[in-house]
C-alpha cells in the first residue's frame, strides 16, 4: 500500500510537469449508471446524426466494454480557461463567434502527446499495460472524471471544477495497475440554473440532460445538412460551436486564464469578420485553419454557418458576400445564402 501511495504521488508530480492541471483515479467499474443513461439518451434520439455514438455504445458504456483488462482509469484535465470573455461579441453583427476551445491549436494532438508521455513514464515506473484516449474514442470522459474527483457534471452536462470552472479538456489513461482510487466529487450546482436559462435554443429538456439536436455546438459542427429554421435566428453570430452555458457558470470566477501557448487565442480567430470568412475558398480555408479543430468540418459547412450569421447580422453591407454563394453547387450552402439574402433584404 505504501508503494502504491508513493507511486500515486509521483504520478501527480509527473502529470503536473507535463502540463496537466488536474489528475484523479477511479475504478474501471466506478460509473455503472453512465451506461444506463447513455442507452436511454440514444434511445430518445438525442444524439442526432452522431451515429458513431450509437455504433459503439457497448464500448462507451463501460471502460471494460472497450478493454476488458482495465483496472483503473486515470483521468486528466488540461485548462483552457480564456482570458477574454467568450460572450463579449454577442450581437456584434459583422463578426463571427468561434467557441473558445477552437481559438488556436487542435487540443487532441497536444493532449494525446502528453498522455502518451505520462503513460510511458507509468509503465517504466510500475509496469502494467496502458491505453490512452482523447475525446474521439468511445470513453465516457465526464462521468469518469467526476468519479475520479476532478469535478462534477453540471446541469449543462459538462464537467465543472472548483478550480478550473467549465474549462477543462479531458483525457484518459486506462491501466491494468491497481492504483489507489480517489473519492468522487460531490455536485455543487445547488439551485443555480444559469446554464439552463442561458441556452439560446432550449437544448436542456431538464437539468443534467442535453438534447444535442437543439444544441448549437452540435448543429454548427456535427450536423451536415441545413440547420432547421427554428434555430437559425438563435444562432445569431455563432459560426463554430457555442459557449453560452459554459461561460455563465459561477464557478468560472475561480479559473485562472490558461497560459498554455497552444491555447492562447490567435487574433484572427477571436473576432473574425464575416465578410472575410465568406470570401474563403477551400485552399484559403485550409490555410487559415491549419492545425485547428475547425478544419475538420470543411469549408462548405463553415460557409453555411457564416451565411446564417450574416443573415442574422442586419448588415446589408454583407449582401455582396452572401450573394456570391447563391449559385453554389452545394445545395446546403445555396439554401443558406438564399435564407441570408431574404433576411437582409427584408423579404423573408
Amino acid at each position: 500500500m505504501a508503494e502504491h501511495t508513493r507511486l500515486a504521488a509521483a504520478l501527480r508530480k509527473e502529470a503536473a510537469r507535463l502540463g496537466f492541471a488536474a489528475l484523479g483515479v477511479c475504478s474501471a467499474e466506478a460509473v455503472p449508471q453512465a451506461g444506463v443513461r447513455l442507452r436511454q439518451w440514444l434511445a430518445e434520439g438525442c444524439h442526432g446524426e452522431m451515429i458513431w455514438m450509437e455504433g459503439r455504445a457497448d464500448e462507451r458504456a463501460s471502460p471494460r466494454g472497450l478493454w476488458p483488462a482495465v483496472e483503473r482509469v486515470i483521468m486528466l484535465g488540461t485548462s483552457y480557461a480564456p482570458a477574454l470573455d467568450p460572450l463579449r461579441l454577442a450581437g456584434v453583427g459583422d463578426t463571427g463567434v468561434i467557441s473558445v476551445y477552437a481559438w488556436n491549436r487542435d487540443y487532441h494532438d497536444l493532449i494525446k502527446k502528453r498522455l502518451k508521455a505520462l503513460a510511458r513514464w507509468l509503465v517504466a515506473e510500475a509496469g502494467g499495460d496502458v491505453k490512452v484516449f482523447v475525446d474521439t474514442a468511445p470513453v465516457m470522459e465526464k462521468p469518469l472524471a467526476a468519479a475520479a474527483g476532478l469535478g462534477w457534471q453540471g446541469k449543462h452536462s459538462n464537467l465543472v471544477s472548483r478550480e478550473h470552472g467549465s474549462w477543462l479538456f479531458l483525457g484518459a489513461i486506462y491501466t491494468t495497475l491497481d492504483l489507489p482510487a480517489d473519492a468522487p466529487h460531490v455536485d455543487r450546482c445547488g439551485s443555480c440554473t444559469r446554464c439552463q436559462t442561458a441556452c439560446p435554443t432550449d437544448a436542456f429538456p431538464a437539468p443534467y440532460r442535453l438534447d444535442a439536436r437543439r444544441c448549437l455546438a452540435y448543429l454548427t459542427i456535427e450536423n451536415a445538412g441545413p440547420i432547421p429554421l427554428e434555430f437559425r435566428a438563435p444562432m445569431a453570430n455563432r459560426i463554430y460551436g457555442c459557449d453560452d452555458c459554459l461561460s455563465v457558470c459561477p464557478w468560472n470566477r475561480f479559473a485562472q486564464a490558461s497560459e498554455e501557448p497552444a491555447f492562447l487565442p490567435r487574433a484572427e480567430l477571436t473576432a473574425p469578420k464575416l465578410a472575410d470568412l465568406l470570401a474563403l475558398d477551400d485552399a484559403a480555408f485550409r490555410a487559415l485553419f491549419s492545425g485547428s479543430a475547425i478544419k475538420r468540418i470543411g469549408v462548405k459547412r463553415f460557409i453555411r454557418n457564416c451565411l446564417y450569421a450574416a443573415g442574422n447580422s442586419g448588415d446589408v453591407a454583407l449582401l455582396p458576400a452572401v450573394h456570391a454563394h447563391l449559385g453554389s453547387d452545394d445545395a446546403v450552402v445555396a439554401d443558406a445564402a438564399a435564407w441570408a439574402t431574404a433576411q437582409l433584404e427584408g423579404t423573408a
